[in-house]
């Protein structure tokens, strides 16, 4: 798992050469800088994901975004384990980083790496109280991959754009919350906005 982490940071660090483009001159412009939030949904048979991550990024041109996004998320989870009437509660948050790769105005690939707290709660079938109830701290890395689309970004003239994608966990952490009881990736669905700052001030 390691060598994909290295492939991300890999990945960031070159970035520099897919930004060179005939319409950047200069390291920084404060106008390709961007805010914006994501809404995300993950679902299985037994399993629901609901979380918000706010962000704050730069666009290097029209074909790369970078941004730095902390979230939360709210986990839970039936028949945990594999044993009917099990269930389990988790609340998650902590930093992240993603980048964007736009071959087109309308398509986007996305890479995201995630370090997450998680705040476990484990309530055994027959549970009713908090007795028996058992609570437990992790932490886990996850390594987001997938695609989506966009209403459009249209760069340098509109760096603002609607967006939806679906992700998948390919990290192989035991505690990622992006899996299933039986180990396996769900798809994350993601939608938000992104939104231009100082949009035409120089």
């Amino acid at each position: 798992m390691h060598k994909k982490y290295f492939l991300f940071v890999l990945l960031l660090c070159s970035l520099n050469l897919f930004a060179q483009d005939d319409e950047s001159v200069g390291f920084f412009k404060k106008e390709n800088v961007f805010t914006g939030g994501t809404v995300n949904a993950g679902f299985g048979n037994t399993f629901t994901n609901l979380g918000i991550g706010p962000y704050i990024g730069y666009s290097f041109n029209k074909y790369v975004d970078f941004a730095i996004n902390p979230s939360i998320n709210y986990i839970t989870e039936r028949d945990f384990g594999g044993v009917q009437g099990n269930r389990l509660r988790q609340t998650l948050y902590g930093p992240g980083a993603f980048v964007r790769l736009f071959p087109a105005k309308f398509l986007f690939a996305h890479a995201q790496y995630e370090f997450n707290f998680l705040r476990t709660k484990y309530m055994p079938f027959g549970t009713s109280s908090d007795v028996g109830v058992e609570k437990y701290k992790y932490d886990a890395h996850s390594f987001l991959v997938g695609g989506g689309m966009s209403n459009g970004k249209d760069f340098p003239e509109q760096k603002s754009y609607y967006y939806f994608s679906i992700l998948w966990d390919v990290a192989n952490s035991p505690y990622s919350p992006y899996k299933n009881n039986l180990g396996r990736s769900v798809p994350i669905i993601r939608a938000g906005y992104n939104i231009a700052l100082f949009q035409g001030r120089k």
